[in-house]
Order: C-alpha cells, then sequence, then structure tokens
C-alpha cells in the first residue's frame, strides 16, 4: 500500500519527508493545522520552532474561544468525577458537541452519592439554556431537560436574562421556567453548569461565568468545561506546558509569541499571509480558500494523495492505528490508549520527527 506521495506520484516516505522539509526550509511563512494527539502536538510544535511556524488547531476557532476563557477572564470549573459524584442540579449550556452526550446520559441516570443524602433526592435536576430551537441531548427513562429561554434570542442574551433575574432586576423578556430553576437553585447543595466553545461565543461563556460567581456569593456552583474537540484542548494543553501559551503561537522571530488574532491560521491562509500550510490530522483534508500559491503538505489517514497537496504522506489514527496519549474529557486529565485495529501506519510523531530530521538547524528563521 503506497504511504507517501509527491503531488501525485507515489514515492518513499523518506523521500516525501525530505521533500516536505525542504519547502519548509524555504518558505517565509509556514502556519501549522494541528489535529492530533500530545505527541504529535509536541512533535509538531518541536519543528514550528525550528522552521518559524505558526500553529493553531485545525478548528481552531472553537478552541480559542475556550482557551481565552481562561486566559482573559478565568473560570470556576470542576472535574467531571466530582461533577458525577455531586452535582444534584445539572444545567446544560447551549447545544453541546455529541461526544458528550453519552456522559450527560449518564448524568440523568445516576444520583449524586456525595449530595443525595443531604437533599433526599432521587435524581438529578436538569435543565437546559438556549433558545426555543436548542436541542438537548436526549435523556433516559423518558425524561426531558426543562428549557430556559428567552425565545429566539441569542444564548449570550438569555445568559444575560438569566443572570439579571436571579439578582433580581428587571429584564425586557423573561425566562420560561425560571421559578422551576429558581427552586431548584434554591435547594441544590451542588449545582453545575456544563458548556463548550464549540457553538458557545466568548460574551456568552463570560456571562455563564459571571452568573455562577453569583451564586457562589451565597451558596456553591461550578462549572464543567466539555471542549468542542478533545485532540484540540489537549493540544492546547501541550502547547502551555511547551511554550507558556495555547495554540496560536507563533515562533516568526525565533521565540514563543501567543496572538488569538494574529496567528489565526484560517485568517492567514485566507489573507494570503501564509505561503506553506502543513495540515496534521488523521481525516481527509479538504482544502482551504487561499490567495497565493501556497503549499500544502498533508499529513492524513489516506489511500491516495490530497488533492492540491505538494506532499502527502498517510498516518494513522491515534488510538486506533497505534498507542497514543490524548485528552480525556471523562475524567478531565490525560490517558493513554491501545490501538483497536493496530497497523503499519506510522503515528503523525513518527512522520514529524522525520520531516524535522531533515530541517537544517542552521537554516534561518522567516522574518
Amino acid at each position: 500500500m503506497a504511504v507517501a506521495w509527491i503531488g501525485n506520484r507515489e514515492t518513499l516516505v523518506e523521500r516525501a519527508a525530505a521533500h516536505a522539509a525542504a519547502l519548509l526550509g524555504s518558505s517565509r511563512c509556514p502556519v501549522f493545522s494541528l489535529d492530533t494527539d500530545i505527541h504529535g502536538t509536541r512533535a509538531a510544535i518541536a519543528l514550528a520552532e525550528r522552521v518559524g511556524a505558526a500553529y493553531d488547531h485545525a478548528d481552531g476557532a472553537a478552541v480559542s474561544r475556550e482557551a481565552a476563557l481562561f486566559t482573559d477572564k478565568g473560570a470556576m470549573t470542576v472535574a467531571p468525577g466530582e461533577t458525577r459524584r455531586r452535582a444534584d442540579v445539572v444545567v446544560i449550556v447551549g447545544e453541546l458537541p455529541k461526544i458528550h452526550h453519552q456522559f450527560i446520559g449518564e448524568l440523568a441516570e445516576t444520583v449524586p452519592d456525595l449530595s443525595a443524602p443531604l437533599s433526599g433526592r432521587n435524581q438529578r435536576e436538569i435543565f437546559v439554556v438556549g433558545s426555543n430551537e436548542t436541542t438537548a441531548p436526549r435523556l433516559s427513562n423518558g425524561r426531558t431537560a426543562t428549557l430556559l429561554s428567552c425565545g429566539e434570542a441569542s444564548l449570550g442574551a438569555t445568559l444575560a436574562a438569566l443572570r439579571a433575574q436571579w439578582r433580581g432586576r428587571q429584564t425586557s423578556q423573561p425566562v420560561s421556567n425560571f421559578d422551576d430553576f429558581a427552586k431548584a437553585l434554591e435547594a441544590a447543595h451542588f449545582p453545575v453548569f456544563l458548556f463548550s466553545g464549540d457553538v458557545t461565543e466568548g460574551l456568552a461563556l463570560e456571562m455563564l461565568h459571571g452568573l455562577i460567581t453569583d451564586l457562589n456569593r451565597k451558596s456553591r456552583a461550578s462549572g464543567l468545561h466539555l471542549p468542542a474537540s478533545e485532540n484540540g484542548w489537549g493540544s492546547a494543553l501541550a502547547s502551555t506546558w511547551m511554550t507558556g501559551f495555547p495554540l496560536r503561537t507563533g515562533f516568526a522571530r525565533g521565540f514563543p509569541e501567543f496572538d488569538p488574532w494574529r496567528f489565526d491560521v484560517a485568517r492567514m491562509i485566507a489573507a494570503g499571509e501564509a505561503d506553506l500550510h502543513l495540515r496534521i490530522s488523521s481525516s481527509i483534508v479538504q482544502p482551504q480558500k487561499k490567495r497565493n500559491r501556497m503549499a500544502l503538505i498533508a499529513l492524513a489517514k489516506t489511500q491516495q494523495p490530497v488533492a492540491g497537496a505538494a506532499v502527502t504522506i498517510a498516518i494513522g489514527e491515534a488510538g486506533v492505528d497505534h498507542q497514543a496519549v490524548v485528552y480525556s474529557s471523562r475524567t478531565g486529565s490525560l490517558r493513554s490508549v491501545d490501538a483497536r485495529a493496530a497497523s503499519e501506519l506510522p503515528s503523525a510523531a513518527t512522520v514529524i520527527r522525520l520531516v524535522a530530521s531533515h530541517v537544517s538547524a542552521e537554516a534561518a528563521l522567516p522574518c
């Protein structure tokens, strides 16, 4: 099976890696898009430092919103295990990614063992904040989450109204089912708000944590971060411990610089600033719109060359083709996963290190 191509021609992995290294060495503004495990992220950041590249997650907008909450505003959060054991009121904020729906179903089926004896409840109270069209995850036993809504108002506006009503202030439009929500909070021992940056804008996340702060003035409440992308959040953590900054960091001046606008890789490509794009993802690459003759190096799980790519190298999927260390939203930490269907496809980290071995350490960094 072919695993490497230069253009549309099959070649050896070593030759493809050497050609990719030559393209990186001649690039004046390389950018990396990551959607890989922890080892792949670490290798990519090391390569970015070598060639002066900026790097971001493949779905950078959602991960950037989540990172901005912690870097700019701060948040009061709790671990998933504490949520399972203590949360007697669960509030789902907006629509959460489907990868978290099973976890929400488990919350609906179980009773918090650390707070149930105090509250005397035999099930958790579950609410969902959003517009009338918000789709809540399916719960067990025919249960439905109580909707907190201001009609067609945005999530941010609904959270603002919810926060205002909780403080006893007037609102232009009341939140539906607010009395039920207020009674549940008054009786609750540990309410938890589940949130994600997937479709939730940054101001809405700030408003949510303002509400959590208000609740903690007289009682106790917290939030549970369920990331839009587990790979993305894992990469953000790896970037932070390696450089001191989350994703959207660049090495253009020879040292790490964090700028969530300047190093937004999707924006850089659309604006024609980047002249080389290295995309690392087990999924098939969909070429982004570009303004110039930008070269594409694609590391993907594929059996054929990616359309428009100068170099394509096939890689395995973390946890499927090879062992990996990944971020787990079920534990809120990193975990090791075994290969479910081990194959001979190399890992992203292996290929990136091979490319890096062909990059001259003395090469001048881009301006």
